[in-house]
């Protein structure tokens, strides 16, 4: 009986590692994703502002914004 509760106690304390390192794992992959996408929303404003300082750029009522104008 002792053995089988040495056992059980072995194995929870072995999937709770499990599972608290898989957290971890998953927390680091959110993290480098989120800055993966915030490195290509900087780039496509980046991009943005410099296609408005040479093209006349149309917003969804037909107008048209001039360059260096705020819509």
């Amino acid at each position: 009986m002792a053995g089988s509760i040495v056992v059980f106690v072995h194995y929870a304390q072995q999937a709770e590692k499990a599972a608290m390192h898989a957290g971890v794992v998953r927390d680091i992959e959110q993290q480098r994703v989120k800055k993966e996408r915030l490195a290509d929303f900087e780039m496509q404003r980046a991009l943005e502002q410099e296609y408005r300082k040479v093209q006349k750029v149309s917003d969804e009522e037909g107008s048209v914004a001039r360059p260096g104008q705020q819509r």
